[in-house]
């Protein structure tokens, strides 16, 4: 998908390359506003992909290193799940992991999908299709695959449109039993800003559109 001349985007720059995606403020306000924030703070500056799950997702935002941690810009304190049906857990959909404790809020922790292109196969797509999920987005998950199954749980607050590759880099390192890698894969940088196609040098990643007008 390719965003909008003007929309506002992230760019991950990490030791393994860059990624880059667009954010949803208006459908997951609170999310994006705690991650822009928490990125112009620099608090994802030097943070590792703790957890890294090759055909499933990459999860980073945790300055313990551990996954049992975690901030907000509101002094540590979570916020609650922005769940709307115009955002989908595609193949490179960016989301906010649940804190720690196992509670349904959120603090810094975030991961970005990482499914193979047929995750999504027939059988999978009618069990959606009987669930009421609709049609549009069953085909976009066809297409590019994607974690359905987290639709309705976490909230999706951004979609790669440059830099899957750097994902998929990252999902292939080799990692321990507790799915950490044993070599870190570190956030050296967030840069906010707004997408300009002229000042783009970059092929976008094809694909559904993270967003979509519910039917």
């Amino acid at each position: 998908m390719t965003p909008a001349e003007g929309d506002p985007i992230a760019t991950l720059s990490t030791t393994l390359g860059d990624i880059s995606f667009v954010l949803y403020p208006d459908i997951a306000p609170m999310a994006v506003e705690n991650f822009v924030g928490l990125a112009q703070q620099g608090y994802y500056n030097g943070l590792s992909f703790h957890r890294v799950i090759e055909g499933f997702l990459v999860q980073t935002g945790d300055a313990t290193g551990t996954g049992a941690g975690g901030s907000t810009i509101w002094n540590g304190n979570s916020y609650p799940n922005e769940i709307s049906d115009r955002l989908h857990h595609y193949a490179g959909a960016v989301a906010m992991a649940h804190a720690p404790d196992g509670a349904s809020g959120n603090l810094s922790q975030f991961y970005i999908v990482q499914s193979a292109q047929d995750s999504v196969d027939k059988t999978l797509a009618k069990t959606l299709t009987e669930a009421g999920v609709r049609e549009a987005v069953v085909t976009a998950y066809q297409a590019v695959g994607g974690a359905p199954y987290l639709d309705n749980l976490n909230t999706v607050f951004g979609q790669v449109y440059d830099g899957m590759d750097v994902v998929d880099a990252i999902a292939a390192v080799e990692c321990g039993e507790d799915d950490r890698p044993l070599e870190d894969v570190i956030v050296n940088s967030v840069t906010i800003g707004t997408y300009s196609a002229a000042q783009s040098g970059s092929t976008p990643a094809s694909g559904a559109s993270g967003s979509d007008s519910a039917a």
